[in-house]
């Protein structure tokens, strides 16, 4: 089972498009609000979220890099949007597009941060899924668990070059394709 304490079952939840799955955490990850919608995909109680740290509900399947890329832009004080497989408390899994943001005090420090997700287009699934495959095998192709996440990012990073964009334009590319 490796460091996860739930096996995976392969099976998707899904949730409707007009959804929004919301949650609220401190500046060290740990959650401080989470909405109905969020209670009842992960399937757990509110008691068992509030204080646990958010990497509860991470799938083993999701990179470190897309990670490190999303903390070390709100750390910066920036919004982030990707998209994350997240993990349910029975093991199943559910697909978000995340949009996340740092929440400021009055002084202008962060003081947490927010996450909207809704439910993401298959078409851009196609996209994310293999990537999110190159950037794991990269990522275990490492001893360190510390270089791991920057093997993943590198692989991101060469692929959204390689399209000439910037990350968010790489991700605003694949939201485009689902409104048309």
């Amino acid at each position: 089972m490796g460091r996860w304490a739930i096996e995976p079952t392969g099976r998707e939840r899904m949730f409707d498009r007009d959804e929004m799955i919301v949650s609220k955490t401190d500046t060290t990850g740990r959650i401080t609000y989470a909405n109905e919608p969020f209670l009842r995909l992960t399937g757990y109680a509110e008691d068992e979220l509030l204080g646990a740290a958010h990497s509860l509900v991470r799938h083993p399947d999701m990179p470190r890099g897309v990670f490190r890329y999303l903390w070390t832009t709100v750390e910066a004080g920036h919004e982030v949007f990707a998209f994350v497989k997240n993990l349910a408390k029975c093991g199943d899994h559910y697909w978000v597009l995340a949009h996340v943001t740092p929440t400021f005090d009055a002084t202008h420090a962060i003081v947490g941060y927010h996450s909207s997700r809704r439910c993401p287009d298959r078409s851009a699934l196609a996209r994310i899924e293999p990537l999110y495959a190159a950037m794991l095998e990269a990522e275990r192709s490492c001893d360190a668990d510390a270089d791991s996440a920057a093997r993943g990012l590198a692989v991101l990073d060469a692929e959204i070059a390689g399209l000439g964009m910037r990350y968010d334009e790489f991700i605003f590319s694949l939201l485009a394709k689902e409104a048309a």
